[in-house]
């Protein structure tokens, strides 16, 4: 069955238990059992998790870092790197305008352009023995890859593209973080 249009979740909040402090250093301490951390947290089914791309924790911000600069990346040199990965992008799908995102690629695109080095696979086959992790993930997390191996100017998806997408996928899991 095929349906007209491709949905897209732009972002999901949820607090990690339902008190709102588990995993908090600088808060009040969490009063949740592991039972109300468990059924909290499977409210969100496996397999719509699995279709979301990018899980992350946003640990809350201290006031003095608010208040300190620390040097960092400015929007500018992001917004440039991002441009750049996204020419690089619509020169590589050129063949379908109306998509030229890796977001979009199909198993022989990712074959084509998402080959993983060695060492990626290898990290890749052991995630995926410890997480338990499905097969849409696996496509899923090879994208994000490819995607961050473009925001690096690198032709190869490098072990640490890997690690990064993969710590994207691992969060809602509650292995990292």
């Amino acid at each position: 069955m095929k349906f007209p249009c491709k949905s897209q979740v732009l972002g999901c909040y949820l607090h990690a238990c339902p008190c709102g402090f588990y995993g908090s250093r600088d808060q009040r301490e969490c009063t949740c059992t592991p039972q109300q951390i468990q059924k909290y947290r499977s409210k969100l089914s496996g397999p719509l998790l699995d279709r979301i791309d990018l899980h992350l924790e946003v640990p809350r911000v201290p006031v003095t870092l608010l208040q300190e600069r620390p040097q960092a990346e400015s929007s500018e040199e992001i917004r440039c790197r991002v441009e750049a990965a996204r020419a690089i992008q619509c020169e590589r799908y050129r063949h379908r305008p109306g998509a030229p995102f890796n977001s979009a690629m199909n198993g022989e695109e990712l074959r084509r352009y998402a080959g993983l080095n060695r060492e990626g696979q290898k990290l890749l086959q052991l995630a995926f023995e410890t997480l338990g992790l499905s097969a849409r993930a696996y496509n899923r997390i090879v994208k994000v890859a490819r995607t961050i191996a473009d925001l690096a100017g690198s032709e190869q998806i490098e072990a640490a593209h890997v690690a990064e997408a993969i710590r994207y996928r691992a969060l809602d899991r509650g292995v990292l973080g």
